[in-house]
């Protein structure tokens, strides 16, 4: 096997800002401008949007500051992105030790990425993560938000949601993991029609409907992954922000759509929507 090194960002300054201060500046102008925390339980699970921080960075903040009450309690990270650069068939970790941001390393959870490795549908693949933004854009988040956490970095591929889910229940453990998916929603639609299929797909979601497809989100194979696994431990969605780049930074001829959504483990009362 090979030597294990630290995988460096391969979207800085493109995604984010490069320089630690300018990342750093950005990051305090979205989380003040984001959804305060207002969860009843801390978050065990998140649905975020991974594209540039101009775009999305005000709806990832919001779901990001949900983890601000209950951030000295996690410390472990399982984060699923979908894979854009590379055909992959499966999930593929790194075989990196550590992940790199202008905010420092991330180090990776070395006896949860050998236990993932025990799976049949999990591989190790350097490829699929060399250029893959999913999950890099998350990092810079949660550096800011969390202490100190270890990663568990998952590239997903085509696969049957069910195997992401079993990737899931089997590193699930307590308070200190978050199960992290980076997905956006629809892509190039007009405004009001993208409006309309993301209030669709939310409201499928909020069911609990693991029949989520890429064309109603990028990262579907890992929501219909988290939807199943959150059926069995009966997870509560809360809907946390919803917009789209049409609201942000862009024309509305041709948007991408934005949710943050947050699971909590308690009884459901009921799903809640946007308005």
């Amino acid at each position: 096997m090979a030597a294990r090194t630290i995988r460096p960002p391969a979207v800085s300054g493109l995604f984010y800002p490069a320089s630690a201060r300018s990342l750093q500046a950005t990051l305090a102008a979205h989380f003040a401008r984001a959804t305060p925390a207002s969860l009843p339980a801390a978050p065990k699970a998140l649905i975020v949007p991974h594209a540039g921080y101009d775009y999305s960075g005000i709806v990832a903040a919001s779901g990001y500051n949900q983890l601000t009450p209950f951030a000295s309690r996690i410390r472990r990270v399982v984060l699923f992105g979908p894979a854009h650069r590379v055909p992959l068939l499966g999930l593929a970790l790194p075989q990196a030790s550590a992940f790199r941001t202008p905010l420092g390393d991330v180090p990776l959870d070395m006896h949860a990425w050998n236990e993932a490795l025990k799976l049949p549908q999990v591989e190790v693949s350097d490829r699929a993560h060399e250029l893959e933004h999913s999950l890099e854009v998350q990092l810079p988040f949660l550096q800011s938000i969390l202490p100190s956490f270890t990663l568990v970095p998952f590239v997903v591929g085509w696969t049957d949601p069910a195997h992401v889910a079993r990737v899931m229940e089997a590193l699930w453990d307590g308070p200190e993991t978050l199960i992290l998916v980076s997905s956006d929603l629809s892509h190039y639609h007009p405004y009001d029609e993208a409006r309309a299929l993301d209030q669709a797909t939310i409201e499928r979601i909020l069911q609990g409907d693991a029949t989520i497809t890429p064309d109603d989100a990028c990262g579907a194979i890992a929501i219909d992954g988290l939807l199943l696994a959150a059926r069995r431990r009966q997870l509560q969605p809360h809907v946390i922000a919803y917009c789209n780049s049409g609201d942000t930074f862009g024309d509305r001829d041709r948007v991408v759509g934005y949710t943050s959504i947050a699971f909590t483990e308690e009884v459901r009362h009921g799903a809640e929507a946007i308005h």
